[in-house]
């Protein structure tokens, strides 16, 4: 399989404080009540090669993120694609994904190749990340000391401190 993206835009509020090119990938194996883009469930788009990635990113000049809503679908190819922007750009890379928690025989090569992470599926009852009920997580990831800090930077998403 390989990852098709349906549409891309650039945003200011999907990664804070970054001008962020966001990608969305279909294929999405998440069946969400409420989901803001059900379309994305289905196979549909084109598909996203290097070459495709490169000239998005050229297109978008003044980005300094590029966020993948979504990739579930493919993480061998989300990481080749992740892989190539880490190897020939100086951007950051964010990964929207459904899951609660990395997959764990990829876990540690997404670790090093990922700067933001958004986690967990939509729940409609408890809302967006802009909801201080929200059971999603957004982290920035960073090196310190050696070791991986996974900072979790949901409130910048809401009005309300959202207490961990």
């Amino acid at each position: 399989m390989s990852l098709k993206y349906f549409n891309t835009a650039v945003t200011f509020s999907e990664v804070p404080e970054e001008v962020t090119l966001c990608i969305e990938l279909s294929n999405c194996p998440f069946k969400c009540e409420g989901c803001h883009s059900p379309y994305l469930r289905k196979d549909v788009g084109v598909y996203l090669t290097e070459k495709v990635l490169k000239e998005l990113i050229k297109q978008n000049k003044g980005i300094t993120c590029v966020a993948f809503m979504g990739g579930d679908s493919d993480i061998e190819n989300l990481i080749k694609l992740l892989a190539f922007i880490k190897e020939h750009t100086h951007l950051k890379v964010c990964w929207y994904t459904g899951r609660l928690n990395l997959p764990e025989d990829k876990a540690n090569t997404l670790l090093y190749l990922l700067d933001y992470v958004k986690f967990g599926p939509y729940i409609k009852e408890l809302g967006g990340l802009d909801k201080k009920t929200t059971n999603q997580r957004f982290y920035k990831l960073r090196m310190w000391k050696e070791q991986l800090q996974f900072i979790d930077i949901t409130n910048k998403f809401s009005k309300h401190e959202i207490k961990n």
